[in-house]
């Protein structure tokens, strides 16, 4: 495994800190006020995605047009929206970062959508094992018999779940 390395890290401006809030507030709502802190860094790294330092951990990932917490960041600030919840059969499969399959999806809130980033926690526990871009909307993904309904963007054990700041 590649280990992810911080080559540089900054705070970040106000302007910056409120288009950050505002991508986290379309994904998770007003629980995006659980991300908000008086400093924020924006580490400089080779990963795909921007990944800010919120308390000395990285809470939050932004790419593109979204802004998600990580999976540290939902383990630590939990939230409850865009949830994608998979049986026990698919967790092996998901922290070895595989995507989630139609047949091991249990349930799914009606808040994913197709294209924007969603947390896959498991049946028993609730607890977060990956964040997913789901294909479809939720009620797609429901109505599917079979295939891939959501690629895997980070999971437990990968570069960004094991980056040490």
């Amino acid at each position: 495994m590649v280990e992810l390395i911080i080559k540089k890290r900054h705070a970040i401006k106000k302007s910056q800190l409120a288009a950050l809030m505002t991508k986290l507030t379309e994904n998770i709502g007003e629980e995006a006020a659980l991300y908000n802190a008086p400093m924020i860094e924006i580490a400089e790294t080779a990963s795909k995605f921007n990944i800010y330092i919120i308390d000395k951990k990285p809470l939050v990932m932004e790419k593109d047009d979204w802004a998600f917490p990580t999976l540290r960041g939902a383990i630590s600030r939990p939230f409850t929206g865009r949830r994608i919840v998979v049986d026990m059969g698919a967790i092996p499969y998901m922290i070895n970062g595989a995507d989630i399959m139609r047949p091991g999806i249990v349930s799914v809130t009606d808040d994913v959508k197709a294209g924007q980033p969603a947390l896959a926690v498991d049946e028993s526990h609730n607890k977060p094992l990956a964040v997913v871009l789901p294909l479809y909307d939720a009620k797609d993904i429901i109505a599917l018999e079979k295939g891939k309904a959501a690629k895997n963007l980070h999971y437990i054990g990968d570069e960004l779940w094991n980056m040490e700041i």
